[in-house]
């Protein structure tokens, strides 16, 4: 008897084919229960799912298929590892100590591979230059001639000889890192070649992580002169009507956010804030961490997690004439530059009743107690680093970042540095 498939067992049969399976293992003694699955965008990671372990293991199912860079992050303990999937099942072991993790061994082949590609790929940058000079003082028919040599050829090698049937990411990534990203790359791409691979690569380049470092390399052969008209043209071949167009335009503005490059991200704001055409989430994502701090704008409230200096429960909650935000960081190098010279100040713009909040974007809690021990103001940290809510919520890309709000938490101004501050109160 003939079968006969209806549309939905179709689909059934596709979809347990395209799933697949992340498993992470970790050692009894690490106390995470929680660990979140996120997937790729572009430079955003987009949250999948959050799953608990059971003794120690996580295990994600992936219902669809998936060709690219993931993400783990275990929130209680700020733990995070990036692997791949080639849509096939992921196998990780996780080696930690003091409830860090201190080593990643991964037992499936695709990312056991690329782990070695990547290892190989800083090698290449770092040490074969050197190793063609040393080899100018060797005879290639000594033992140690020909040990270089063999080395040289071995870090020289790219994917070439991979399958690509068996491992599309991994030579889609290596190909295409050492075409365009590499620091000895054979022959300098033009700007219409990387045009072309953007507007006629697959889905991968939004899932590899390429996109962004791309993007700004295209921007460098164009030169700082022409930085306009070479988004226009890029933006031109891509139509920002399309999903990749939109992706585009969003690394774009985030980019020169990055670089302060103040007119052109105002320019392509601009654009994206007027299309007609059905918007990406990507893309509504950077309009709306875009809008929430823009001047005039509400503050976006914030419950506070662990506040030091104050009994209010969130932001809102601290009340004064007017209120300076800073996003900063005991790592962070210009913090520490500018906010004694805050510090200094402080009392004078308390007199005024000016109250200072600072989210701290640190990981280690000690290094951040220590520091705020010295701040009178309030302070609160979800010891997240970049992982934190803050990033997205308030558009932060770099430390120190300021905002002025009134009373009544709307951005009244967006000083750069903290002698803008204080010129903006009278106390420089």
């Amino acid at each position: 008897m003939k079968k006969t498939f209806t549309i939905s067992a179709l689909l059934a049969v596709f979809s347990l084919q395209a799933q697949f399976t992340v498993t992470i293992q970790a050692p009894a003694d690490f106390k995470d229960q929680d660990a979140i699955l996120y997937t790729l965008n572009g430079s955003k990671d987009i949250i999948f799912t959050k799953e608990q372990g059971k003794n120690n293991v996580w295990t994600f199912k992936y219902p669809k298929n998936y060709m690219g860079m993931m993400k783990v992050y275990f929130p209680g303990s700020n733990n995070t590892f990036n692997f791949i999937s080639e849509n096939k099942n992921v196998n990780v072991r996780l080696e930690t100590q003091g409830n860090k993790v201190k080593d990643i061994i991964y037992l499936d082949e695709a990312n056991e591979i690329m782990s070695k590609f990547q290892e190989g790929s800083q090698k290449k940058e770092l040490i074969l230059p050197a190793l063609s000079q040393i080899k100018e003082y060797y005879k290639d028919n000594t033992d140690f001639g020909k040990a270089l040599k063999a080395e040289i050829n071995r870090l020289s090698g790219g994917s070439e000889g991979m399958d690509q049937s068996q491992h599309p990411f991994i030579y889609y990534y290596n190909t295409n890192y050492n075409r365009f990203l590499s620091n000895n790359p054979a022959k300098k791409p033009t700007q219409d070649e990387i045009i072309n691979f953007i507007d006629k690569s697959n889905d991968m380049l939004e899932t590899s992580s390429l996109l962004r470092p791309v993007l700004v390399s295209y921007l460098n052969t164009g030169g700082n002169t022409n930085v306009g008209t070479s988004v226009d043209k890029l933006l031109d071949r891509l139509k920002v009507e399309t999903p990749r167009g939109q992706t585009v335009l969003s690394e774009l503005i985030d980019i020169f956010d990055v670089y302060d490059m103040q007119e052109f991200k105002d320019k392509y704001l601009s654009l994206a804030k007027n299309l007609k055409c059905t918007i990406t989430d990507r893309l509504a994502s950077t309009l709306k961490s875009n809008a929430n701090v823009e001047i005039g704008a509400a503050f976006p409230n914030y419950k506070f997690q662990t506040p030091v200096n104050t009994t209010a429960k969130s932001l809102y909650d601290v009340k004064a004439d007017k209120k300076i935000i800073i996003f900063w960081s005991s790592t962070c190098s210009h913090c520490e530059e500018e906010l004694p010279k805050l510090l200094a100040k402080y009392n004078d713009l308390k007199s005024k009743n000016i109250q200072v909040v600072g989210f701290s974007m640190d990981v280690d809690k000690d290094s951040y107690t220590k520091k705020i021990a010295a701040f009178p103001w309030v302070n609160d940290s979800e010891l997240k680093g970049w992982n934190s809510s803050y990033v997205d919520t308030y558009n932060v890309h770099a430390t120190p970042t300021y905002f002025i709000l009134d009373a009544n938490n709307k951005i009244i101004n967006r000083p750069e540095h903290v002698a803008d501050v204080l010129q903006y109160f009278s106390l420089k």
